[in-house]
């Protein structure tokens, strides 16, 4: 399974910052909002990620990730020069897809919780699977309609009269043939290549795959400034109360076997003296004794 982060965009509803630098480089309490995804795919076990970006951001995701290696990833990067829709991701990512399936998660998206569903997703090798979330204001969002027997029936996008009140989170996970699927759409009246499209594809084909998100799983999406202050808040609250940092990279590479004590320690020693490192500090001190 291969990840993809999908982090560019114009990030209009964040000016004026977003004249300077892309949103997903916006702090959430002590860390990048990107660290968050990248954090999502790690604990499911993904270590090829492709993050996709505009021309000016790149730089900045490379500086901050370089080619994954300190983490014990491999971090490739591709550019999407327009905001030409989600599911052009899977066209400017085929070569790095291969043969493999595809998991997309938005870079402005956030997962807190037992990650359960998305553990289950992953366990799948045919078809699609997305994921349906409890919200009290559906027609923001892409909707999934289930029917009496709990069965995704259709998924409407931003609708005004919503069939349901699941929405489609920013996370997706799919088998290979999503790369066709979306060399063969076509551009919706936006003039955009929608993901909704091929969700629907895969309905069409009796090979869409819902995963109701539970109660106790927050998902927040960080796409305006009171969302993101939320986020900082949530955040801060959770770490300060328990002492644990949440999407903490060099942790979960550490948790995950992705690099050992060694590089762990390596990875320590290059960061200036500041709380970040204290902190993984004391895990590889409490990992010693």
């Amino acid at each position: 399974m291969k990840g993809i982060i999908l982090a560019g965009g114009a990030g209009s509803r964040m000016y004026p910052i977003s004249q300077l630098y892309s949103k997903q480089l916006t702090l959430i309490y002590d860390k990048p909002l990107i660290y968050y995804p990248v954090s999502i795919l790690m604990l499911g076990g993904i270590k090829d990620i492709l993050i996709i970006s505009n021309e000016e951001t790149i730089p900045f995701y490379k500086k901050l990730f370089g080619d994954g290696s300190g983490l014990g990833l491999k971090i490739e990067y591709a550019l999407q020069s327009a905001p030409n829709g989600i599911a052009e991701s899977f066209i400017l990512g085929a070569d790095f897809i291969g043969k493999d399936g595809a998991t997309l998660i938005l870079g402005d998206n956030i997962f807190y919780g037992k990650l359960d569903f998305f553990l289950k997703a992953l366990e799948r090798t045919r078809g699609a699977t997305v994921f349906g979330y409890r919200v009290t204001d559906p027609e923001r969002y892409g909707i999934v309609e289930f029917d009496v027997s709990g069965k995704a029936i259709s998924i409407e996008e931003k609708p005004s009269k919503p069939k349901s009140d699941y929405a489609v989170p920013g996370l997706y996970v799919y088998d290979n043939s999503v790369v066709e699927i979306s060399k063969n759409l076509k551009p919706s009246p936006r003039g955009e290549l929608e993901i909704t499209d091929v969700n629907m594809e895969y309905l069409k084909r009796g090979e869409l795959n819902v995963e109701i998100i539970s109660r106790g799983v927050a998902w927040l999406d960080t796409g305006t400034p009171e969302s993101l202050l939320q986020a900082s808040n949530f955040f801060g609250a959770i770490e300060d109360r328990q002492g644990l940092k949440v999407a903490c990279l060099e942790e979960i590479a550490l948790h995950m076997d992705f690099i050992g004590m060694k590089e762990f320690e390596n990875v320590i020693s290059d960061m200036p003296k500041c709380a970040y490192r204290e902190y993984l500090q004391k895990i590889f001190t409490d990992r010693n004794k």
